[in-house]
């Protein structure tokens, strides 16, 4: 068997999924040289029908290509590789399962509210949280970087800034843990209904309660923001909620877990960006996000018959961009195996290929990795891994459910505390 016909079969292995990116870097690297298009069948999900299979895209070049063209590569027949009835698809994605025109209108409601003042308290909020998160675990000595770091900020930034009430924030964690979870872990669609519908109704409430009485907050402002006449209706806010929860919660708790497993074995990676924390943080925050890549893939559909590259594809094939390869494409990056801390240029697709669904939340993703790192470097900065990460299966999110880690106890002081 060839190479990239290997590749293919590891492709609908669950286990294979279940080992982190570095296992599956040989893998993505024979099919960027010998295939980079090629047809892929469709791994058995439970709960779902057996799928057609789909187009592998794997260089950087290509997932552009196709990232870029949304008229003849849409979104709104789904994102995922298994296909659901496009309502659901709507309900579980919000915009990112749409098409114009509906794409752009919620879009431009939502952007619309986000104002330089909202935006403002948001990178404060982080700030605050992050320092907090820090002094909840600096004094024990050890924890599990997930849950105790990773987690709590993301989650945390959305529940608050979406008005959920604090007393459900744990629900909502466990809830997108559902969603995005072990794709074994879930029986069947029901599940990830009654996951969805739950959240859609935390999150429906508080719109229904914003629009009858506003107050100064994000939520009010997206109820109340109007684009050509048109207002976010209270289940349209639901939806957008599930979205942010899972696909924001996720790919920044993901971002920060993997980032401290890298610098951990990376330790001349953290000295550099410790020595010179401020000026070494961007570009070490975008190649924490390139090297990990948190979400795996995207889907899309052909709207017409059309290649890529040389390969003929035909109108309603599933094209799937496998960003976890083109973000180690050689002919995009040099030395893309090598984690480094100040690799500029560094146009990855960890936040998407550009094109009208470029990750919406992505600049808040970037702040909150920075100021998470920023705050374990000034209370505890030799914080490191102790143990192997426990791996979500998953061909859709890289994640670490998992991470042990110890450093030497410390303690943040209110007056740091008051100062965030």
């Amino acid at each position: 068997m060839s190479a990239p016909n290997e590749a293919i079969e590891q492709m609908i292995d669950i286990e294979w999924w279940g080992h982190g990116s570095d296992a599956r870097a040989g893998a993505w690297r024979s099919l960027r040289d010998d295939a980079p298009v090629t047809f892929s069948p469709e791994a058995e999900i439970p709960g779902f029908p057996a799928g057609p299979g789909f187009w592998s895209i794997t260089r950087m070049a290509d997932v552009m290509a196709v990232s870029r063209q949304p008229d003849l590569f849409c979104s709104g027949l789904g994102t995922n590789i298994p296909d659901l009835p496009i309502e659901i698809a709507e309900f579980f994605g919000s915009m990112i399962n749409m098409d114009d025109p509906k794409h752009t209108r919620l879009r431009r409601i939502v952007n619309r509210s986000f104002t330089p003042r909202m935006v403002s308290r948001i990178d404060e909020d982080v700030r605050r949280k992050a320092r907090s998160i820090v002094a909840r675990v600096a004094p024990k000595g050890s924890c599990d970087v997930v849950t105790e770091i990773a987690a709590p900020l993301p989650l945390e930034i959305i529940c608050e800034m979406m008005g959920i009430p604090h007393e459900q924030w744990q629900r909502v964690f466990e809830l997108t843990n559902v969603i995005l979870g072990d794709i074994n872990s879930t029986p069947d669609i029901g599940v990830l209904m009654a996951a969805a519908v739950e959240m859609a109704e935390l999150a429906r409430a508080v719109g229904e309660d914003r629009l009858a009485a506003p107050q100064d907050d994000l939520v009010s402002a997206m109820m109340h923001a109007e684009v050509d006449g048109e207002a976010l209706q209270p289940m349209e806010m639901a939806s957008f909620f599930i979205l942010l929860a899972a696909a924001g919660n996720e790919t920044t708790r993901n971002a920060i877990t993997h980032g401290l497993r890298l610098l951990t074995q990376h330790p001349e990676q953290r000295a550099i960006w410790i020595a010179d924390t401020e000026a070494i943080s961007p570009t070490a925050v975008e190649e924490i996000v390139r090297y990990a890549t948190p979400v795996i893939h995207f889907r899309r559909t052909a709207t017409a018959d059309t290649s890529i590259g040389d390969v003929e594809i035909a109108e309603g094939d599933k094209v799937v961009m496998w960003y976890e390869s083109a973000n180690r494409d050689e002919r995009t990056f040099s030395e893309p195996d090598a984690f480094d801390v100040t690799r500029a240029p560094n146009e990855h697709v960890g936040f998407g290929a550009g094109g009208p669904h470029f990750c919406l939340g992505a600049n808040l993703a970037r702040r909150e990795i920075r100021v998470m790192f920023e705050e374990l470097f000034r209370w505890i900065p030799d914080i490191a891994v102790t143990g192997e990460p426990t791996w979500l299966r998953s061909p859709f999110i890289h994640g670490i459910t998992a991470l042990p880690a110890e450093f030497t106890p410390a303690e943040v002081p209110d007056s740091a505390l008051a100062e965030s």
